[in-house]
């Protein structure tokens, strides 16, 4: 049973682990980026290698081009000395028949050559739309991981800041303000509580000095009277 929970847990394991790979978008698009770009580079190397034997077979079509046009002339020349006499006439014929056989071989290579020319041309323009199609691919991931980068910072920005707010307990942040108020308008009581206390002793230090400072003030008040009457003989 044991052994049967084990195997549960690590197939359990892997389907999270492939859903976590498949829940990292960023990551699957900057591989799926490198991933084009070396198609991309493949393409391209495709694309001049099937140039290069586009412009080949042109080359071609040129070189046999000519030298059947100019097989022809001597053909022709042959013929014109012939009759001229200037040299035997079945010489003539033989040579400018020869002549005319490499004219025609060089036709058909030519002929070859221009079908092998369109050929390769007709693939350098897919393979041409092939690279454009692929750049304009990569272009457009690259916008959209670019996109894709910047909402997953402010997502994972927000959710932090979501995450704390949660965290917070409003009624416990509540209950703490109370009893903090709570505990300040008993200091201040107290504090009051105090001020009058020592305002009452303050009172009664007061009075006892003002008595004794009263009773002076008549005593001597009394000795000065006396004092003058009997100056004045009364």
């Amino acid at each position: 049973m044991n052994i049967f929970k084990r195997i549960f847990k690590m197939g359990e394991a892997e389907a999270h682990s492939a859903v976590d790979k498949l829940e990292n978008p960023i990551k699957m698009t900057e591989q799926g980026i490198r991933d084009l770009k070396k198609d991309l580079d493949k393409s391209l190397h495709a694309l001049a290698e099937v140039k290069a034997m586009a412009i080949r077979s042109k080359n071609d079509v040129q070189t046999f081009t000519n030298k059947s046009k100019d097989y022809e002339q001597k053909a022709m020349l042959l013929l014109k000395r012939a009759q001229n006499g200037d040299i035997d006439a079945g010489e003539a014929d033989r040579l400018a028949s020869e002549a005319l056989l490499k004219k025609e071989e060089n036709t058909e290579h030519a002929n070859r050559a221009k079908a092998e020319k369109d050929k390769f041309e007709a693939s350098v323009a897919q393979l041409d739309q092939n690279v454009k199609r692929i750049k304009s691919t990569v272009s457009k991931y690259e916008n959209e991981l670019k996109t894709l980068k910047a909402r997953v910072k402010v997502s994972s920005a927000t959710k932090n800041l979501n995450k704390q707010m949660a965290q917070i307990d409003s009624s416990s942040t509540v209950s703490m303000l109370e009893r903090m108020k709570e505990k300040v308008e008993q200091d201040e009581a107290l504090a009051e509580s105090y001020g009058e206390i020592a305002n009452e002793s303050k009172s009664v230090d007061d009075e006892i000095d003002k008595a004794l400072e009263g009773g002076t003030s008549e005593a001597k008040a009394a000795d000065d009277l006396a004092a003058l009457k009997a100056k004045m003989g009364l």
